[in-house]
């Protein structure tokens, strides 16, 4: 079974800052690509940052110059460094890891959302 666990949401003034982190645990053979989804309320889940095995980060258009994605591999964790916050900033906040597993099947992996609310 693999987990990923979110922590470090909360409550936070517009212009400040968050630091998210997904820990990844489980019978994990490698990570592929992690990346952080953000649910607002009424409205889709979106991809907001993703990192790959290689380092590569990638930005939705309203978080970039404000949203820092990293991941410390030994450790199978990835980190969402959130500045500048908005208030359209505010929304449920999920981890999402492409993993292989030890018996070798490669999946799409949730943790279980950690809110950010942003407040004037």
């Amino acid at each position: 079974q693999v987990h990923l666990v979110e922590s470090g949401g909360g409550l936070v003034q517009a212009g400040g800052s968050l630091r998210l982190s997904c820990a990844a645990s489980g019978s994990i053979f490698g990570i592929n690509r992690m990346g952080w989804y953000r649910q607002a309320p009424g409205k889709q889940r979106e991809l907001v940052a993703s990192i790959n095995s290689g380092g590569r980060t990638e930005y939705s258009d309203s978080v970039k110059g404000r949203f820092t994605i990293s991941r410390d591999n030994a450790k199978n964790t990835v980190i969402l460094q959130i500045d500048s916050l908005k208030l359209e900033d505010t929304g449920v906040y999920y981890c999402n890891g492409v993993l292989t597993t030890t018996s070798g099947y490669t999946g799409s992996y949730w943790g279980q959302g950690t809110q950010v609310t942003v407040s004037s």
